[in-house]
């Protein structure tokens, strides 16, 4: 079965998925792209986009720990 040996990097995400697997809406996933935070889609048809699973994968270890400490005042 090919579709069982493709790597995930040859595996797309839909919007929904994306936003399902990341906790985030759809705004903001867009709003963290225009910042250069969040992974960049590809066009896989003239309305549609789709992320790389592998890089939707590796996107929350780009972002801060919650440590849960207050700053100092």
């Amino acid at each position: 079965m090919e579709a069982d040996t493709r790597e995930s990097h040859e595996i797309l995400l839909t919007r929904l998925q994306v936003a399902a697997r990341c906790g985030l809406s759809t705004s903001s996933i867009y709003r963290l792209m225009r910042e250069g935070l969040f992974p960049e889609p590809i066009r896989i048809g003239r309305r549609a986009v789709g992320w790389h699973a592998e890089e939707i994968g590796e996107w929350p270890a780009t972002r801060p720990r919650a440590t849960g400490d207050r700053p100092a005042s």
